[in-house]
């Protein structure tokens, strides 16, 4: 049966700095936006990527085929379902954090039982443009020959925007919380319950709904927050959008944590603080790790796990310093995956093991840090 297409849908084209152009519909808002293109080989999950913190303001190229045949989760008023703690229950934050999205092709006709909107609907709702009908086959070969570009999605009848207009200056102080926010358990354990201190730079919403069910407190903090007036048993630092090196408040609060005996652990660009505060350097990727199918082995194991990723930057593995190793590397081009100190006391990995849609795979990697936690709580017994 062939299926229906939307013939009102405006021109549009998605043109690279390098001059090259590709040609599709608008969907979504029908406006002219710029930022920074990359891709995600993820299969699934659009609306986790599409709210995903660490894409803030960059142009998204889903390389699947097919996008937007199941909907977006939101009720008939159109609004977010929310758990206990007011967390979104299906996506990684309240709102689309990307500037614009790229697909091949675009389901006007979703079927799925939670669905509420159409992709379209929903982010033109969310005042974000969307383009569909471009070979992103193509267009996923010249990011990787070329690397990383800035790039603009230009709509018929909508203006022109520079490249450069779709840059943010600190795109972690816009996804960060402004204020100290804190998550007690539901059910609390006997005993004293761990405190875990999120330095929230853009924190996935399911790095808290992942601490909050193994029972710990969770104190969310902004991102430059110093932690000196916060009382914690464990140290959490959150992924997060862009340049880590942009971070420096943050580097400077995890340099002084290092000095002390509590717990650490980073996920993405928490992993990366942790290096550039260890010492190491990081430097940007040609076209960075996205999607849920990266494979990355375990240093001095025969082990390889399937991980969810989104990061354009890495650590330098010869500018660790000697007390730290490598942990995790990418069995595709070798890049550290992750860091840990010669003790174990601090680990970061670049993956997400909370990882959502999926897979998940190294969620027992946060179980380790819990316990660790606890046993630094019980004086290391």
């Amino acid at each position: 049966m062939k299926r229906k297409v939307n013939s009102s849908r405006l021109s549009a084209r998605l043109v690279l700095e390098d001059g090259s152009e590709f040609f599709g519909l608008a969907f979504g808002k029908a406006r002219s936006q710029a930022g920074e293109v990359v891709f995600t080989t993820g299969m699934t999950g659009y609306p986790q990527s599409l709210t995903d913190p660490s894409y803030r303001g960059q142009i998204l190229v889903a390389t699947y085929p097919l996008i937007g045949n199941y909907g977006v989760p939101l009720d008939i008023q159109g609004n977010m379902a929310l758990d206990a703690w007011g967390i979104p229950i299906h996506f990684e934050s309240h709102r689309i954090q990307v500037a614009g999205f790229v697909v091949a092709d675009l389901c006007e006709e979703p079927s799925h039982f939670a669905s509420g909107a159409t992709l379209s609907q929903w982010m033109e709702k969310q005042n974000v443009v969307g383009i569909s009908g471009i070979d992103t086959r193509a267009l996923t070969e010249r990011l990787r020959e070329h690397g990383v570009m800035r790039g603009k999605i230009l709509v018929e009848g909508s203006r022109d925007v520079t490249f450069d207009s779709g840059d943010i200056a600190h795109p972690v102080a816009e996804v960060s919380p402004k204020e100290v926010q804190i998550y007690s358990p539901q059910s609390m354990e006997h005993g004293a319950v761990p405190r875990i201190a999120l330095l929230d730079c853009g924190a996935k919403a399911n790095i808290l709904r992942v601490l909050l069910s193994r029972g710990v407190e969770v104190i969310r903090l902004p991102w430059d927050h110093d932690l000196s007036d916060i009382e914690y048993d464990g140290l959490f630092l959150s992924n997060g959008p862009g340049d880590p090196k942009a971070c420096a408040k943050t580097i400077a609060t995890v340099r002084r944590a290092l000095q002390d005996t509590k717990p650490i652990f980073g996920i993405c660009l928490g992993n990366q603080l942790m290096a550039l505060a260890a010492g190491a350097d990081t430097y940007k990727l040609p076209y960075g790790h996205r999607g849920q199918n990266q494979p990355c082995r375990e240093s001095g194991t025969e082990r390889c796990y399937i991980t969810s990723q989104n990061h354009g930057y890495a650590v330098r593995e010869d500018t660790l310093p000697r007390n730290w190793k490598t942990w995790f590397e990418n069995a595709n081009d070798g890049t550290v995956e992750g860091i840990r100190s010669e003790k174990g006391l601090f680990r970061a990995v670049q993956f997400h093991p909370e990882g959502c849609p999926g897979p998940r795979d190294t969620e027992f990697l946060i179980d380790a840090f819990i316990q660790d936690v606890k046993r630094n709580m019980a004086g290391g017994k």
